[in-house]
């Protein structure tokens, strides 16, 4: 065999072993982002598109109405979600991980057992308010949510047995290490059996949110207002509760490590 034939017998094996290693990592997704934006274009509002258990990750579906369709089980990792209304739409053990979230609405939206681990909210390190998401009234029964969700609208959501809380081995890179919720309107919300060890809530509104066992180790409850909120059984150890306002708060006398919260004296009671 000659050099020449060598070299070229050579180069045809690697380029096959490159195609076959680009294939094996570049999985089309089930429907293009065009394809996404006909079906709900066409869609009766009276008969949702479904969408249940396709892989979309990474699609630009930025300020779609998505007209109440049904996303269950649907992989949206990295889908540009940005200005989009998902109000009312089925996204039960959906994975929304690294979504863009800025300005999305979800209210009423159905998100139980879905994972929003480190989803973009905002544009910027501001968090500013016209930016944030809303999940107003929203199912988020055993979510897992790790990000920066500060003034999020998330009054009345059903937040029961959700997990916020830090966690190992995330595959994704640090730059965060907490739940961020300052400033978030969780009034109303239920947050019954919720894990939000570490979850900055200062400022937020909790007015009448339930929080009974939850887990608020080492949260940051900065000037929360907890006016008549349920704390019945709630672990409040290690909690900051500076200028937390406590006035009508049922269960308090029932909660747990509140002998090592921090600040209770500076509590508005």
């Amino acid at each position: 065999m000659t050099n020449g034939l060598r070299l070229l017998t050579g180069a045809a094996v690697l380029a096959v072993f490159l195609l076959g290693l680009w294939q094996s990592q570049a999985r089309a997704t089930d429907l293009t982002a065009r394809q996404v934006t006909e079906r709900l274009f066409r869609a009766d509002p009276a008969a949702p598109p479904d969408f249940s258990n396709m892989d979309l990750r990474e699609l630009d579906l930025s300020g779609l109405n998505f007209k109440g369709a049904a996303l269950r089980g649907s992989d949206l990792f990295g889908a540009d979600l940005s200005g989009a209304d998902l109000s009312k739409t089925d996204l039960s053990n959906a994975r929304l991980d690294r979504v863009i979230l800025i300005g999305a609405r979800l209210d009423g939206a159905n998100l139980s057992g879905a994972t929003m681990l480190r989803p973009s909210a905002f544009s910027s390190l501001l968090a500013t308010v016209g930016e944030a998401s809303s999940f107003a009234g929203a199912n988020l029964r055993g979510a897992k949510i790790f990000g920066r969700f500060n003034n999020a609208n998330l009054s009345g959501a059903n937040l029961t047995g959700a997990t916020l809380a830090p966690f190992n081995e995330t595959g994704f890179i640090e730059h965060i290490w907490r739940t961020e919720l300052a400033g978030a309107n969780l009034s109303g919300a239920t947050l019954a059996d919720a894990d939000l060890s570490y979850t900055l809530l200062a400022f937020s509104n909790l007015r009448g949110a339930d929080l009974s066992r939850a887990v608020l180790k080492n949260a940051d409850l900065t000037r929360a207002d907890l006016t008549g909120a349920d704390l019945t059984s709630a672990d409040l150890t290690g909690a900051d509760l500076y200028g937390a306002n406590l006035t009508g708060v049922r269960g308090l006398e029932t909660a747990l490590g509140l002998e090592s919260a921090r600040n209770f004296e500076k509590a508005i009671r």
